[in-house]
């Protein structure tokens, strides 16, 4: 009788352990694949299809704009390209010379326009985002929709 109620509780020892790692590696499973995976995921870049750039200014040197007023000498050199939500009609109409399509047109116009009524000290290197989201929503209002994924900064001198 010894053997077997030794046997008994090393089973039930032994039945304890398996089922407690199969129960730890269930919720390593889970955890891996439904909380880690939606974290990791970037939702707002997977549900758009991919965006159509368009560099502002002149190819080589982008956008040479006096800020700050006529006398005051100060001068901005910025690389400006935006990414816009794909247009089947301006990309046919782009397509079809050297001239930059109106939609370019109204762009820089706008960058322009937003980059020229800043004050000196909203080009603080420390206000790049705030600078970016303010061209991106002007952009948008010009178009009169959401047209504008992003706006990348590629260079930027301030003299």
């Amino acid at each position: 009788m010894a053997d077997g109620q030794k046997k008994f509780p090393m089973m039930l020892m032994v039945g304890m352990i398996v089922f407690g790692l199969l129960l730890a590696g269930g919720i390593s499973y889970f955890i891996a694949t439904k909380i880690v995976a939606d974290k990791t995921v970037d939702k707002k870049s997977s549900q758009r299809e991919p965006g159509v750039f368009v560099k502002l200014g002149d190819a080589k040197d982008g956008l040479l704009i006096n800020i700050g007023g006529a006398s005051s000498g100060r001068y901005l050199k910025i690389g400006l390209i935006v990414e816009l939500k794909p247009d089947k009609k301006a990309a046919a109409a782009a397509a079809t010379g050297k001239m930059p399509s109106p939609e370019e047109i109204k762009l820089a116009d706008t960058a322009v326009f937003v980059l020229r009524s800043l004050k000196i000290e909203d080009f603080d290197p420390l206000k790049q985002e705030q600078l970016k989201e303010l061209l991106k929503s002007e952009i948008n209002k010009a178009f009169g929709d959401d047209r504008v994924y992003d706006v990348y900064i590629t260079n930027f001198v301030l003299q």
